[in-house]
């Protein structure tokens, strides 16, 4: 059984609310670090926001992963993570061309299997916090479909399944 598990994918693929459906059922579960500096930049009138200053949204993404890392250690049993390290890495490497998955030693940390969400058109909305179109979301689907595997991870897309489903077939 793999201890540090990620669940990644599209923007709007239905992430944070199969992450809600296994913390309800006692796993212990890392939300997103998008979600959580945005909101934060936005209510203190930063700039670290991706429309605005990408990399130092992305640096602050890994930062926050790392301390979410280490505060996972503490946590018993599997632990399931909102996008995070990998994604962030993945990101600012796309943009600067800088080897940060390798850098991070991001293979050593996680599980080897990541679940990802598909694009699922029919559920993405923009909102104040996620203001990318739904073209931008499956680039970074796309994105990150093709580094996992190239870093050493097995990919697994999720069935478009009802949430309750979808837990039962991660936690199996």
């Amino acid at each position: 059984m793999e201890r540090f598990v990620i669940i990644s994918g599209c923007s709007g693929g239905g992430k944070s609310t199969l992450l809600a459906e296994l913390a309800r059922r006692g796993f212990a579960t890392v939300p997103e670090p998008g979600r959580r500096i945005v909101e934060t930049e936005l209510e203190s009138g930063g700039s670290a926001l991706p429309w605005i200053d990408l990399k130092a949204f992305l640096d602050k993404a890994i930062a926050l992963a790392m301390a979410d890392l280490e505060q996972a250690a503490a946590m018993p049993g599997r632990v399931f993570f909102d996008r995070g390290l990998f994604d962030a890495a993945s990101g600012l490497e796309a943009l600067t061309g800088e080897p940060w998955i390798e850098r991070l030693r991001l293979r050593e940390r996680f599980g080897r299997v990541v679940f990802m969400t598909p694009p699922l058109p029919e559920i993405y909305v923009t909102d104040s916090e996620r203001r990318h179109d739904f073209d931008a979301a499956q680039a970074e689907y796309e994105r990150l479909m093709r580094d996992y595997p190239l870093h050493g991870f097995t990919v697994v897309e999720l069935p478009r399944l009802p949430v309750e489903a979808r837990a039962d077939f991660i936690a199996a």
